[in-house]
């Protein structure tokens, strides 16, 4: 087993769900620290974060990623323990195995690796890891940034291991993100008995109309760098758990994933107009995880595409 596997399971076997780190930042402080970086462990509210660089000049080099993972859902669906690393036919299976547990630790062996073969090595190499990506995002890497901003410290360079390749692993390099806007809305209704629907307002039903017309929006047709933004439901619950019950109001946790075609104040606009035309009462938070942005081709792409075809063998678009 490789360095890079080996430390991925390890990983995978910490139940993580965010914001619990649950001690992986300190793993890879500890391995990292045997091999002469410094490590700052930066602490908000209930997040853990690692800063942890070697060497102590300019340009400033930063692998950036997450120890968080979502929840597992339903325990008895899965076909290994979630939080036990498993090798089946080749593929490894656990919570975290392609986000983003492996990709942290490729960075930690490889940073490993550098600075064992160039231990005066020009610039300085950091990693910036985080336990709240998969939740808020409110006091991981933002914190973090307005720390080292506070320090005067300026990242020239940034490399995500997230799992964003397509067909085949390198075979795209992103250099920017969707945005992620997030909506929790309640329709409001009047509760009543299923036999006397006259006497109740059914907020399912009068939802209906509104989620056919938004689910088959084509909100934008995406560009060259994005896809087309995306509409998804991502939880719904009404009812009293009752057959005989008309509810009183239906919950809903939608998310959008936008390009930079599409703003968020025309999204929330397009919903709140929706909502508006089919005469519902609602009540609407709206919450941006983040804007979406694009960053300009420069000399890290075309180091990453020359470093892709001569390891990996393949052109990376």
């Amino acid at each position: 087993m490789s360095d890079t596997l080996k430390l991925t399971t390890e990983l995978i076997n910490r139940k993580t769900l965010t914001p619990d780190d649950n001690g992986c930042q300190k793993l890879i402080a500890k391995r990292l620290s045997e091999n002469g970086f410094s490590a700052e462990h930066l602490r908000f509210d209930d997040v853990d974060n690692l800063w942890i660089t070697h060497g102590n000049s300019g340009p400033l080099f930063v692998f950036a990623g997450h120890t968080d993972t979502v929840p597992v859902g339903p325990i008895e669906k899965w076909n290994t323990d979630p939080f036990k690393a498993e090798i089946k036919e080749g593929y490894l299976y656990g919570r975290g195995a392609a986000d983003m547990k492996s990709g942290i630790a490729a960075m930690v062996t490889a940073a490993e690796r550098y600075v064992q073969k160039n231990p005066n090595h020009n610039g300085t190499i950091a990693l910036l890891i985080t336990s709240d990506e998969e939740g808020p995002s409110i006091n991981g890497t933002r914190k973090v940034i307005d720390y080292l901003n506070e320090k005067k410290i300026k990242i020239d360079y940034c490399v995500l291991g997230e799992p964003s390749s397509d067909k085949q692993l390198t075979d795209v390099i992103r250099i920017g993100r969707r945005g992620s806007l997030n909506g929790i809305l309640k329709i409001n209704g009047i509760q009543g008995h299923v036999a006397y629907p006259e006497k109740a307002k059914n907020p399912i039903h009068e939802a209906t109309q509104f989620l056919n017309e938004l689910t088959s929006i084509e909100w934008d047709q995406g560009n060259d760098s994005f896809p087309p933004t995306s509409f998804q439901i991502s939880n719904i619950n009404a009812g009293t758990g009752a057959d005989n019950v008309i509810p009183d109001t239906l919950n809903l946790l939608f998310n959008f994933r936008f390009s930079t075609e599409t703003s968020q104040n025309e999204l929330e606009e397009k919903v709140e107009s929706t909502l508006k035309k089919y005469n519902l009462d609602y009540n609407l938070e709206w919450k941006l995880s983040g804007a979406p942005f694009l960053t300009n081709s420069g000399s890290l792409i075309d180091a990453a595409t020359t470093a892709i075809k001569e390891i990996v063998g393949i052109d990376t678009v």
